[in-house]
């Protein structure tokens, strides 16, 4: 019989206790798991952004609109390499449940700001010059089942169309795009901005985020210093920041997601972290003429240090694994059940190897003082408590 036969059969002895444990661990890396990647969709972190990207928006907030005329301006100074600009539509299919992320864009400079869009050369032809034509993400696409020629009727929540009175504007599939990597966000829904500006009843000649590749990422902040200096004390003062803090920035508006991960995972780890720690107490010294005998048989203490943390470590992996296996059935579920933001939750490496170091350090502190206690344990102590 080797040590870890007898490090299970010690964690199982008592069936009922074990399962309560597990299943404390488990709820554990049930929250971490759904929250991380919940904060993981809300931030950004799971998706593929350029670092020589900036965005740049109204000062006072991003639902402010700019002029138009600050595209040309902006593309013109020094070490901005390419520039183009997008207004937020607010767009869903059919029933208002069904929000996409939709933008309204120029067509050309868009698809030259953003090449990690993937497409045909003749589905790049048609989105620049088909005025109604639209650039959907490929799991937007699938969600839907659209293919290219479908006549799409897209609405918004936000706008109304001049030309028919209502909030439905009729569109067709011309493009859908695929990353050059995995992480490339496929759920947005691109159109024509020139379609956007002769229908809107407000809002023309403005845009809401103006967005630009530069030279170097290197030149990132002088950059930043350049637009948001050329705009300082006009009506509209401006904001210009990395694309990556930007979509940071716009998660920021439903609340600092980090920080409620964070207690609320924390919250569950503390009382996990009392619950066992206490409980690997009561059960090591329930045995501890047990342990008596196993030094009496020649077990150094060591041994018995290591065979203590190796129970608690396996307990901790245990119900971190089932867990985290929770939360990815969960999130799966939930994917298939909820809306674009949803369908691109996922358990990201960071989690996971995040959830390995957790359930590492959750086994040894639980485990610690009771495996030392047993350590220090003598014979003679040991085989004459009762």
């Amino acid at each position: 019989m080797n040590d870890f036969t007898l490090v299970r059969k010690n964690l199982l002895r008592r069936k009922l206790r074990a399962f309560l444990m597990i299943f404390a661990i488990f709820i554990a890396f049930l929250i971490y798991g759904v929250l991380g990647a919940v904060q993981h969709a809300f931030t950004g972190d799971n998706t593929t952004v350029a670092d020589n990207r900036l965005v740049t928006v109204d000062k006072i907030s991003f639902t402010q609109t700019l002029p138009v005329s600050y595209v040309e301006r902006i593309r013109a100074v020094p070490g901005v390499d390419k520039v183009s600009y997008a207004n937020w539509f607010g767009g869903y299919y059919q029933e208002t449940k069904n929000q996409i992320f939709t933008f309204a864009v120029e067509p050309q400079s868009w698809l030259d700001t953003h090449p990690e869009f993937v497409m045909s050369d003749e589905e790049r032809k048609a989105f620049v010059t088909n005025r109604t034509g639209i650039l959907v993400g490929k799991k937007t696409a699938d969600k839907y089942g659209w293919k290219l020629g479908d006549q799409v009727p897209l609405s918004s929540n936000i706008f109304t169309n001049k030309n028919t009175g209502g909030h439905v504007w009729d569109m067709t599939v011309v493009a859908i795009y695929t990353g050059n990597d995995e992480n490339v966000d496929t759920t947005r829904l691109m159109f024509n901005h020139a379609y956007y500006d002769e229908s809107v009843t407000f809002g023309r000649d403005t845009v809401g985020f103006i967005v630009l590749n530069t030279v170097d990422a290197n030149q990132n902040d002088q950059v930043i210093k350049a637009i948001d200096a050329m705009f300082a004390n006009t009506e509209f003062e401006t904001t210009t920041d990395t694309a990556k803090a930007f979509n940071k920035a716009f998660a920021a508006q439903f609340g600092n997601i980090a920080l409620i991960v964070t207690l609320v995972v924390g919250a569950a780890f503390a009382t996990i972290l009392m619950i066992v720690g206490n409980t690997m107490v009561m059960a090591i010294r329930e045995r501890t003429r047990e342990i008596g005998v196993l030094k009496s048989l020649g077990f150094p203490s060591p041994r018995i240090l290591r065979m203590v943390l190796g129970e608690s470590i396996l307990l901790a992996f245990i119900g971190g694994i089932l867990g985290i296996a929770g939360a990815a059935f969960v999130i799966r579920v939930v994917g298939k059940v909820g809306g674009d933001f949803f369908r691109d939750l996922h358990l990201s490496t960071d989690i996971l190897a995040t959830s390995a170091v957790l359930m590492v350090a959750l086994g040894l502190i639980t485990g610690l003082i009771p495996a030392l206690n047993a350590m220090r344990l003598t014979i003679v102590t040991a085989l004459g408590r009762t």
